[in-house]
């Protein structure tokens, strides 16, 4: 058995998708709706839906809720948080953490 895809909902699919696109190398396959729902693809085939949050009642992620993307190397690790940084999007340093040379950040 393979995962084969991952939704997540998320308050703005396009301003989200374009995050996937620009910094984690996904691909665009589609949008469906009035950017209701898009359909990304990895390079490893994983695709990646990204759907519109409910409009009524609680939406909330579980606390440790999070994604992790492996990279290669601590230096690709450095140089994706850099460029991200200087992109303009808030992201702290790299560090060792649970075990990784890792940062994190919210999409």
């Amino acid at each position: 058995m393979r995962l084969n895809h991952i939704d997540l909902p998320v308050p703005d699919v396009a301003a989200t998708r374009d995050f996937f696109e620009t910094w984690l190398g996904f691909t665009h396959e589609r949008t469906l709706g009035q950017d209701g729902l898009a359909i990304l693809r990895d390079r490893a085939g994983l695709v990646l839906a990204l759907s519109r949050l409910r409009r009524h009642g609680p939406q909330a992620w579980p606390v440790p809720f999070h994604i992790g993307f492996h990279l290669e190397s601590p230096a690709a690790v450095s140089d994706l948080q850099a460029r991200m940084a200087a992109g303009g999007l808030a992201v702290d340093p790299p560090a060792m953490q649970h075990g990784a040379f890792a940062f994190y950040l919210t999409a």
